[in-house]
């Protein structure tokens, strides 16, 4: 298999986890004032560089927890990027010393497949959520007495379930076109004045160097709840779903590869503003699930983002926020549903146990909380002290 490809295939893959994306990143930009010049120049450049050295299709995503934390709670941006360097140095020192390896050894299979399904029904839900409630971004909120976003939606999900397996005609093309158009002719008018054509780069060092206080303040409230997730969906959810998905062709998906690529890349955010990133599973999911099979995948949703920041700068956001969030709801339904669909190849009782736990304190608690609590629960059923 060729490791690039540059079709209408690996084209509406690259888009198919736009849903992800652009919420969490344009919530950051927007509520918390991180620059739009440095978050999509730095995620382009993620996914470009992540394709070229894996050599596979590669998800580039905001850390949630970091992300919806940020966004729920007003930090600055200096916090963001703040916890995004703890992040950072963190990864790079469990990748350099190996202790990723040893973690990956002792994590089993049921708690990874617990993350899977957690994440995919949280995506799903999400998904959902953003198709039913009402869009702000459309001048017109209904059509009698139904929502217009939902009439997008629903047409949306029509068409990708109609056109999910068609090589001729990419579901993702479709639905992304049609929620451009939509935008387009009932999204509220673009002001011009936000459009200034150029050469946008970013600042080094754009909210200066955080303070002691403000380093102590994150790692507890942000980092130490992001970190498990980290490990548990961007780091060992995400290589065994590239191995399931890609085979030999994944050789270089290793957990040491892939923390040292995340570490890397969270440094660099912090010395350019950009908000923490990961390889998220459910990212990968969305672009295989919508025909990413190659690494051209990245290089092309790379390209769009690097071009569109440099082009455009801070007036990035108003272009992506073209989209109804409809259209990116029905992009995060079909990326949760292939991601929860890993569970499977299970087959034993006692691993089923463990994922619907982790299920039900993912969506009471979070998928840290989740994630610990099934290793210990699945270690404690692998010595037979308890049974179910």
């Amino acid at each position: 298999m060729r490791k690039f490809r540059f079709d209408r295939l690996e084209l509406a893959g690259s888009l198919g986890d736009l849903g992800t994306l652009l919420p969490l990143a344009i919530g950051m930009i927007v509520l918390c004032d991180l620059q739009a010049t440095a978050v999509f120049l730095l995620v382009g450049l993620f996914y470009i560089l992540a394709g070229g050295y894996f050599g596979v299709p590669t998800a580039v995503q905001p850390m949630k927890t970091i992300g919806a934390y940020a966004i729920a709670a007003g930090l600055s941006a200096q916090q963001i990027t703040s916890a995004g360097l703890w992040m950072g140095v963190i990864l790079l020192l469990l990748g350099l010393t190996g202790l990723i390896e040893i973690i990956r050894k002792y994590t089993p299979k049921s708690t990874v497949r617990g993350v899977q399904l957690a994440l995919g029904v949280v995506l799903l839900s999400k998904g959902l959520k953003l198709i039913i409630e009402e869009d702000p971004s459309l001048a017109i909120g209904s059509v009698g007495p139904v929502g217009l976003g939902l009439i997008i939606g629903v047409l949306g999900l029509v068409l990708a379930f109609v056109l999910l397996d068609n090589k001729k005609i990419p579901a993702a093309l479709v639905i992304v076109a049609l929620g451009i158009v939509a935008g387009l002719i009932f999204g509220r008018p673009l002001d011009t004045l936000d459009f200034r054509w150029g050469l946008h780069l970013p600042d080094p060092l754009p909210f200066g160097w955080p303070d002691w206080e403000v380093l102590l303040w994150v790692l507890p409230m942000v980092v130490l709840p992001q970190l498990p997730m980290t490990i548990g969906n961007a780091i060992l959810s995400n290589v065994d779903l590239s191995r399931e998905y890609f085979q030999g062709d994944a050789g270089r998906v290793t957990v040491r590869a892939a923390t040292l690529s995340q570490g890397l890349a969270n440094v660099a955010a912090f010395f350019f503003g950009g908000m923490p990133m990961c390889h998220g599973a459910g990212g990968l999911a969305a672009h295989y699930r919508f025909g990413a099979r190659t690494a051209g995948s990245n290089i092309i949703i790379g390209a769009i983002f690097v071009l569109l920041a440099l082009l455009f700068g801070e007036g990035i956001v108003p272009v992506l926020r073209v989209m109804p969030l409809a259209i990116l709801g029905v992009l995060l339904t079909f990326a949760g549903l292939q991601l929860a669909l890993m569970i499977q190849d299970l087959t034993d009782r006692r691993d089923f146990f463990v994922v619907l736990l982790m299920l039900g304190l993912t969506l009471v608690f979070n998928l840290a909380v989740a994630f610990l609590t099934g290793i210990a629960v699945a270690c404690l059923l692998k010595t037979r002290w308890i049974k179910v």
